[in-house]
């Protein structure tokens, strides 16, 4: 307690002289510019990274669409010996990429009939249709590319299944070649609708739908069907239905052995009673078919959808979008000193 009572601060040494406000002033813009200056370093620490991931997806993208189409097209590009030029018909038909759709079919069949060691064109068939106007314009093509190579023939070989717009496509071919237990046919047209409005009386559901026009509300779920607007969407199918009738028709032509309408009636038949209607050709398979033709070899000409593309393709997207907001907000920051 040596040191208590505390002695009198000795008046002689130095005191710390607190800063004007100049001082302060300098002070201040020395923090804040550094405080900018690591500001602008994140920032564009960001947008490199995003630019360097972007470039890797973009690697990853690359790679995957050759992987992808390694296993189809291989041998497409180097295709100098003879052989059967294949081109898929697997799955639903329809527009979406995910699809089978007129674009990239009629892609592959261009590419199939111009190839001259292509000796025959086989379309690979199974699916239950789809879409009457993807189907319709790969029809119209097939008819196109047979006129302009006459001298080669186009199959049609089908696996499970070759119904509706999958048949309709079929039928552009020289010869239908089904398995025994093939379904085959489904030559019809359907558009599918429900009616609710009694579920929703019951759940006290109003329907306050608000239109501009008189059958705009054509088909609603929730409002009782009205008979014109049905005989109107009923002659719409029809006409549809009468195309794909005139496109069978124009493409099996004297090969049909019935006149039963039954036939374009929207039922189907397995492979062995399409052979005796006519609406195919013979059975027998893809391996059948290249016995026949006297060739072993075929190349796979279909362009396949590489499900990459569209996950791929959001992430760059938005990687994008990032890109851009930090520029953006860079340059903003640069021209408003008070954004600083």
């Amino acid at each position: 307690m040596s040191d208590w009572p505390p002695k009198p601060q000795d008046q002689s040494t130095p005191q710390p002289i607190p800063p004007t406000g100049q001082e302060w002033k300098i002070l201040e813009k020395a923090v804040l510019a550094s405080v900018e200056e690591q500001r602008r370093a994140r920032r564009w620490g960001i947008f490199f990274k995003c630019l360097t991931f972007a470039y890797l997806l973009f690697i990853v993208l690359v790679m995957g669409r050759g992987c992808s189409s390694a296993s189809k097209t291989d041998s497409v590009a180097g295709s100098s010996s003879a052989h059967i030029a294949v081109v898929d018909v697997i799955g639903t038909i329809g527009a979406d990429k995910q699809s089978v759709n007129s674009e990239n079919t009629i892609k592959a069949l261009n590419k199939a009939f111009n190839n001259s060691q292509a000796k025959a064109v086989v379309l690979n068939i199974n699916s239950p249709g789809g879409s009457p106007v993807q189907s319709d314009e790969i029809w119209q093509e097939i008819r196109y590319l047979k006129q302009q190579h006459q001298q080669k023939k186009l199959y049609a070989v089908i696996g499970d299944t070759g119904a509706s717009g999958a048949y309709y496509i079929a039928s552009a071919a020289d010869k239908i070649i089904v398995n025994p237990s093939s379904l085959v046919g489904s030559i019809g047209v359907i558009m599918p609708n429900y009616g609710i409005n009694g579920l929703m009386q019951k759940l006290g559901v109003q329907d306050r739908t608000m239109t501009a026009g008189d059958n705009k509300a054509l088909l609603s779920m929730t409002q009782p069907i009205d008979p014109a607007q049905q005989a109107h969407v009923q002659g719409v199918l029809n006409n549809v239905h009468s195309h794909f009738i005139q496109a069978v028709k124009d493409g099996r032509g004297d090969k049909l052995k019935s006149n039963d309408p039954a036939i374009f009636s929207g039922l189907f038949w397995t492979g062995d009673q399409a052979v005796k209607l006519g609406i195919a050709d013979q059975l027998g398979s893809m391996q059948s078919l290249k016995r026949e033709l006297k060739l072993d070899k075929t190349v796979n000409y279909t362009i396949e959808h590489n499900p990459l593309d569209s996950i791929l393709g959001r992430m760059g997207s938005e990687i994008g979008q990032g890109i851009a907001s930090s520029v953006q907000q860079q340059l903003q920051t640069e021209q408003d000193p008070t954004l600083r």
